[in-house]
């Protein structure tokens, strides 16, 4: 008989230590914690109390602190870890991952530098694995409270993604498959930057009138760039992205939409992060995303306010007024 596929998680944040729960009551999981601490409480108490409260996890899961036992172990390789921290944490394992195993994404941002996509840097920090991503509208504790949702395994080689998909999968978590592995990526990373906006909409209290407009206007400014960057934009109609722009938009939650609402009622970018006390992907994503922009020559008004929200240039009050400036043409184009 064969042995069960072992499924290993790099990084205990909220989402990296749920899909290893979701895994766990399929296969035998082990997930990567920096913190030895953290690692201790997983075996020993079934909880991630810093990201996850008293939720209970699966007692089937088990979880460590040492990095090169974690990649040693893995049949499936998930990188949970901030988009930023990617290659540094690939590059303490490249020769200690076995060849062939296939590589999945949590990441939702771009790498400082060199703007590379998650799914970029693992190719290049572990050449010859089949790399993709799991994205979707996916709040942690949702799912581990047991409410139903859904996500999407997004690779180029379907009989991998086929493979990967009842690993994950549950009775009210589906799992759906999509060969774009860039308009996939590029949803997750851009959505974060509208939430941003919806989150100072919330702060200025400016109504769900206009906070529809700029979730509205702000999936038409993702599907430019994704289209101008080669992918498919009924991509952008799907999990990974209208679904996951809402529920990171409208979340009490939502890392990205309370750093926001945080900077809208009056903190500076830093503090709205400390407040937070998890990573928020779109503050470091806002000046790349703008970057690219350019590159490709697509206009992104929200984006580009948020942006300079940021950095410092702007204020949420002068953003949402720079908004309102903007002309408003045929709903297909770029206003």
């Amino acid at each position: 008989m064969a042995r069960p596929v072992r499924v290993v998680v790099l990084g205990a944040g909220s989402w990296g230590t749920t899909v290893a729960g979701l895994a766990a009551h399929n296969t035998p999981t082990l997930l990567w914690a920096r913190s030895t601490e953290t690692a201790d409480e997983i075996n020993s108490e079934h909880r991630n109390s810093r990201y996850l409260g008293d939720r209970p996890l699966p007692d089937s899961m088990r979880s460590t602190a040492d990095l090169v036992e974690a990649a040693q172990e893995a049949d499936v390789l998930v990188v949970g870890v901030p988009s930023h921290a990617v290659r540094s944490t690939l590059a303490q394992i490249t020769n200690e991952v076995r060849a062939w195993v296939p590589v999945l994404s949590l990441a939702k941002g771009l790498e400082p530098g060199t703007r590379l996509r998650p799914t970029e840097v693992i190719a290049e920090c572990l050449p010859g694995h089949p790399v993709g991503l799991l994205a979707g509208p996916n709040i942690a504790r949702e799912i581990v409270d047991g409410l139903a949702a859904a996500s999407v395994v997004a690779t180029q080689d379907v009989r991998v993604a086929t493979a990967l998909q009842p690993l994950f999968a549950s009775a009210v978590f589906r799992v759906y498959r999509n060969t774009d592995v860039l308009g996939c990526e590029l949803g997750g990373v851009l959505k974060n930057i509208v939430a941003i906006a919806s989150g100072m909409a919330d702060g200025l209290d400016v109504g769900d009138n206009t906070r529809a407009m700029v979730l509205a206007r702000g999936l038409a400014e993702m599907t430019r760039l994704g289209e101008a960057m080669g992918a498919n934009p009924r991509t952008f109609a799907g999990l990974t992205g209208v679904g996951d722009l809402i529920a990171t938009c409208m979340a009490p939650s939502s890392r990205n939409r309370r750093v926001g609402e945080f900077i809208a009622r009056g903190m500076t970018v830093d503090e709205a992060v400390a407040k937070l006390g998890q990573v928020a992907e779109g503050v470091k994503t806002a000046p790349t995303v703008m970057e690219l922009a350019r590159d490709y020559n697509v206009d992104m008004p929200i984006a580009a306010e948020v942006e300079a929200v940021v950095a410092g240039r702007q204020t949420p009050e002068g953003a949402y007024r720079g908004l309102r400036k903007v002309a408003a043409g045929g709903e297909d184009e770029v206003a």
